[in-house]
């Protein structure tokens, strides 16, 4: 989770919603974290989904006010070696680099997206993808989240989970099996290592 792209997400999933007959912060609640076709299926069964879901996409694409990184996205990352972390996203490739550029953030060599794999987040696919990608097991790999289905997706893989508060309360990463909540990425440092990565964490509730 390195960019803040709620407010955008809001927008278009409340519109798309309200067009449909439906429960707004229902959608969006839903649809958090997750690939936007499997939330349209869900919620319209009997529609064409693929339609849908490119509606949706175009959507997002074309908005991107607000989009940006989250707090120590930017210095959390220059700490890093690219070949030591990777982005694991329910976002389709073309809105995931969208929402990348508009944060100013760099498109990374490691990137699983929605249009890498059959089964979304909170399967694991994704993220045992991601630690593939990495050269790594999962159990070797940190997963940070902010969405409780992503959440579910880093530890059903064997990944370690830190939550971020940013969009989902406390309890409800810590239900989803988050192993540790903190604020945001200003909370969480990295250290390069013999072994790997050294991580310390402030203002963190440990579960």
């Amino acid at each position: 989770m390195l960019v803040d792209s709620t407010p955008a997400v809001a927008r278009v999933w409340s519109a798309w919603a309200l067009e449909r007959g439906m429960d707004p912060a229902d959608t969006v609640r839903r649809a958090h974290g997750r690939p936007s076709i499997a939330t349209i299926r869900e919620l319209l069964p009997g529609a064409d989904h693929e339609k849908e879901n490119a509606v949706v996409e175009q959507r997002e694409i074309d908005d991107t006010d607000g989009v940006v990184p989250l707090p120590g996205t930017v210095a959390l990352l220059r700490a890093v070696p690219e070949d030591r972390w990777a982005i694991v996203t329910s976002c389709t490739r073309r809105l995931a680099v969208a929402r990348l550029s508009a944060a100013g953030l760099p498109v990374p060599k490691r990137f699983v997206t929605s249009s890498d794999i059959t089964r979304g987040k909170p399967d694991p696919e994704p993220y045992l993808k991601g630690a593939v990608s990495l050269g790594l097991s999962a159990t070797d790999c940190i997963v940070v989240e902010d969405a409780p289905a992503g959440v579910r997706s880093g530890r059903a893989a064997g990944a370690r989970v830190i939550g971020l508060r940013t969009t989902a309360p406390d309890e409800i990463l810590r239900e989803a099996g988050a192993g540790w909540i903190v604020d945001d990425l200003a909370s969480v440092a990295a250290v390069v290592t013999s072994n790997g990565l050294e991580l310390t964490l402030q203002a963190v509730s440990r579960l």
